[in-house]
């Protein structure tokens, strides 16, 4: 009996592992970019870096679980979490009706919106007819690939595999603009010297059928116990000051959003 009983128990923590359990206690396993500052960059000796890494670890020491970053190139950031490769994104993924068929998503952690960035007195206007004939760079598979593709179809989209790329090509003249996160786009780029000659090109994107409600972290759909865990986690590190102390390391305003 007591060795039928260790069989089972061991089975059982074989099961666990492979179906990426999210027991409270063992490893949190978190997919990251490492791609997209600064919300998530990579230092020259490899250290991660960047608020969206220090949300991860915060959820990580609030939730008493080991936190474990896995960096995954952000095309093959779902297929990797439906795979198990990791529990959970935190990697400033948008909250969307087509990402909602395959995942699921806790509350939003921050909300801010799209813009377009060109050169300076460009010649041109952010409008489907303004960006009729123009290179226009968007980093593949985001929400900016949606917006893109719908609001300017005139447009000769230019795809990315990761947001770095698009602002060497627009900062080399192989653009004419590129469509981002406006706050990504203020710190990552037009707040530094290659983006001095740059500016934002019309207003935000208006556009909730492609840019969602704001950036959540994602789970798998049966993993409903740990999603609500985390929105929890969020809600406390937005009660007690924690959430604007990380937010003021990087960010001038509250991007939070209503």
């Amino acid at each position: 009996m007591m060795k039928k009983k260790l069989t089972m128990l061991g089975l059982a923590g074989l099961l666990a592992l492979a179906t990426g359990t999210t027991t409270a206690g063992g490893p949190l396993r978190v997919g990251v970019e490492g791609a997209y500052p600064p919300f998530s960059w990579k230092e020259a000796d490899g250290t991660l870096k960047g608020f969206d890494i220090d949300m991860a670890m915060e959820v990580c020491k609030r939730l008493n679980r080991e936190c474990v970053l896995v960096e995954q190139e952000w095309d093959g950031m779902i297929p990797a979490l439906l795979a198990k490769k990791f529990d959970t994104i935190i990697a400033s993924m948008s909250i969307t009706e087509e990402r909602k068929k395959k995942i699921d998503f806790t509350i939003k952690y921050y909300n801010t919106p799209a813009k377009l960035v060109a050169k300076k007195n460009a010649g041109f206007d952010g409008t489907a007819s303004g960006l009729k004939g123009k290179r226009l760079g968007v980093q593949r598979a985001t929400t900016h690939q949606c917006s893109a593709e719908k609001l300017y179809p005139g447009a000769e989209l230019v795809l990315y595999g990761t947001q770095e790329e698009v602002w060497q090509d627009l900062s080399a003249g192989r653009l004419d603009a590129q469509l981002s996160d406006s706050l990504q786009a203020y710190e990552g780029f037009l707040a530094l010297d290659a983006g001095k000659d740059f500016d934002f090109l019309g207003d935000a994107i208006d556009d909730i059928e492609c840019q969602g409600v704001g950036a959540g972290f994602a789970v798998r759909k049966e993993d409903s116990t740990l999603r609500d865990a985390l929105s929890q986690t969020i809600l406390d590190i937005r009660a007690d000051g924690s959430y604007k102390a990380m937010n003021d390391q990087y960010f001038a305003v509250d991007i939070y959003g209503n």
